[in-house]
């Protein structure tokens, strides 16, 4: 299963294969001391740049790839 990306550089949306996808989170404290957490998708394109796509948790938890 594809998953669709947006390339910044060329301006359009792109398809990654799920192989080339992995997922990560992004935690950061926010000044009044509580942990945000923003749940992404990476994906290699066949150049070997990266793109980035935020989803929502349950996304994140239903895709079956590795993460970083």
């Amino acid at each position: 299963m594809a998953v669709q990306f947006f390339d910044v550089k060329t301006r359009e949306k792109v398809d990654v294969d799920e192989a080339n996808i992995a997922k990560t989170k992004y935690e950061r404290t926010t000044k009044s001391g509580s942990v945000q957490v923003r749940y992404a998708l990476r994906g290699t394109l066949a150049d070997g740049r990266k793109v980035t796509k935020f989803v929502s948790k349950d996304v994140w938890d239903s895709m079956d790839v590795p993460e970083e």
